[in-house]
């Protein structure tokens, strides 16, 4: 059992905005620009779960495709094919949260081991942390391509066990998403929850050992 500190990012909402693909280009939509935002990223995460739960095989780039054409649909947007391509390919080098790089620098200076445990496909991993600056940061990059499925599932959290050759309880998971700080939970890691939205606690079974608002925290208060 190792005593070096291990430290699991989930990628999309914790380091990168989901949200700033279409932030980039609301002019090009409109007025339900944050509404096309909004469907997009919820019917994406459905998706995840149903295919996880029907033992569905399909990249999370397709699921990323499938939503947003659902998310113009339901919002009522016009959207012609070249803001789509420009959506799409924004959503591959999405923003980076403002303290992601500090806060990761400090951490890795510290000593500590990082890794992103991610639903991502592994070439949209590479390119979004490239763009966004985090390369040479991650000593591993682990998608679910591995599993063969999505979070929350317990086969997804184990690739970091294996990675690591650790147990679970030694590995501090950070993610924004409750429902993934529950799977995390529940399989057994330190959990942190990253509320950068300030949302009600879920699922009392399956609690979070620390809540906080950023990334900070973890150089502020997690110990």
């Amino acid at each position: 059992m190792t005593s070096i500190p291990i430290y699991l990012f989930d990628a999309y909402g914790t380091l990168f905005d989901v949200h700033s693909a279409v932030a980039r280009h609301a002019a090009r939509i409109g007025p339900v620009a944050d509404r096309v935002s909004e469907i997009w990223r919820t019917k994406q995460l459905e998706y995840t779960w149903i295919h996880a739960a029907t033992d569905q095989r399909v990249t999370f780039w397709e699921l990323t495709e499938r939503s947003l054409d659902f998310a113009i649909e339901a919002s009522g947007a016009t959207v012609d094919d070249k803001t789509r391509a420009l959506l799409l390919d924004a959503y591959r080098e999405l923003d980076a949260y403002p303290e992601v790089a500090e806060v990761l620098a400090a951490l890795k200076q510290s000593g500590a081991r990082l890794a992103i445990l991610s639903n991502g496909d592994p070439d949209m991993l590479e390119r979004a942390v490239s763009s966004a600056g985090l390369s040479g940061l991650f000593e591993r990059v682990l998608s679910v391509s591995d599993a063969g499925t999505f979070k929350p599932h317990a086969i997804v959290y184990h690739l970091a066990v294996d990675a690591f050759d650790a147990a679970p309880e030694v590995m501090t998971f950070c993610s924004s998403n409750r429902w993934d700080i529950a799977g995390g939970s529940a399989f057994g890691f330190r959990s942190v929850w990253v509320n950068r939205l300030g949302r009600p606690n879920e699922y009392p079974e399956m609690v979070p050992d620390l809540i906080i608002d950023s990334l900070y925290g973890l150089i502020t208060k997690a110990g």
